[in-house]
Formats: C-alpha cells, sequence, structure tokens
C-alpha cells in the first residue's frame, strides 16, 4: 500500500474542485489562481463535497503492482501541491551579486543587466509574476513546477562562479568560495 496515497487532502474553504472520471482530469481554482491536471488513468480521484477533501484510490487487484502504487503516490502528492498553490502560492527569491549589476521588472517581462554587452530579457510564464526589490529577484505563482523552473532558468543565464562569488543565486544558497592563484612564496 502506498503510504502518501492513502491519505485524504483536505480542501480549504474557498476552494473549487471539478473532478472529471472519464478525461482523468482534475480542475483546482482558488484565490491565487487555476490549475489543471490530467492524472494517470490507474488512479481514480473522488471529491467528497461535504467532508471537503479529496481520495485518491487505486483498483485493490493493483494495489500490490509497483509501478501503479508509484503513480498512486505521485498523484496524491501532485494534487496536495495544486491545492496549496492556490490557496498560498509558491515563492523563489534569487540575489543578483556582481558590480554594477542590476535586475529591473519592466512590465510584466525580467530585465538583466548582468555584465554582457547587451541587457538579457526574460518573459515569465503566464501564471508566474516577477518582482525586483533592489538585488533580489522575488517569484511567484500558484503552480510550483513553473515558479521553480522558470527561477532555475534565470539562474542558468549566469550561475554564481566560486572565485568571485558573482552571478545570480538563490537567496538561501551557500557558495563554496575557491581561493585564487597565489604567487610568491
Amino acid at each position: 500500500m502506498s503510504r502518501i496515497g492513502k491519505k485524504a487532502i483536505p480542501v480549504p474553504a474557498g476552494v473549487k474542485i471539478a473532478v472529471d472520471a472519464k478525461s482523468h482530469t482534475i480542475n483546482i481554482e482558488g484565490p491565487k489562481g487555476k490549475l489543471r491536471y490530467a492524472y494517470r488513468p490507474e488512479v481514480s480521484v473522488v471529491w467528497s463535497e461535504p467532508e471537503r477533501k479529496l481520495t485518491c484510490t487505486v483498483p485493490e487487484a493493483r494495489a500490490e503492482d509497483r509501478q501503479t502504487r508509484a503513480y498512486w503516490g505521485t498523484v496524491r502528492a501532485r494534487i496536495a501541491t495544486m491545492v496549496k498553490g492556490v490557496t498560498e502560492g509558491y515563492t523563489k527569491s534569487l540575489e543578483v551579486v556582481g558590480v554594477g549589476w542590476s535586475p529591473q521588472a519592466a512590465g510584466k517581462k525580467l530585465k538583466l543587466n548582468i555584465g554582457f554587452c547587451h541587457p538579457v530579457e526574460m518573459a515569465p510564464p503566464e501564471s508566474v509574476n516577477v518582482a525586483v526589490a533592489q538585488q533580489i529577484i522575488t517569484i511567484t505563482g500558484p503552480d510550483k513546477q513553473l515558479v521553480g523552473q522558470f527561477a532555475a532558468n534565470v539562474r542558468a543565464v549566469r550561475p554564481p562562479e566560486p572565485y568571485n562569488g558573482k552571478g545570480i543565486k538563490y537567496t538561501d544558497e551557500v557558495i563554496q568560495r575557491k581561493a585564487g592563484k597565489v604567487f610568491g612564496s
């Protein structure tokens, strides 16, 4: 049995759930946005309106199959992440480290002046918001995967280097610094 899969997902008030068992999709709508997920056909998702709980189950005959148990836990975890995303949202913070380097929020786009001969402009996905305060870039949104992927894309433009520590890093990331070359004795 999947220990994660058999836990019920509590749904807070103000969140609307629509489960379509024929097409194996679930739509979740909350104060932070709307999300849609097409789950695996091996797993069945049941929404209980009076109890405000979502439960994921698999047929008893397939409960011993390793792959089915893996799908069971994954579907339950993804749906729980979506419920949290539409109620609280997800946030990633990045820090730009470098003399004269600056991030700017230009309308919906993110504009980075980070030592290249030209500024780098990046457009976030539709449900993702970008805010800039000094050297800190804050990326927020209801979809955990989109927020994390856009943060990784921004970091990949100029990853931090270990000698001077310049680059774009997560605010909670620790860069292991290396000693440079030593001349003389």
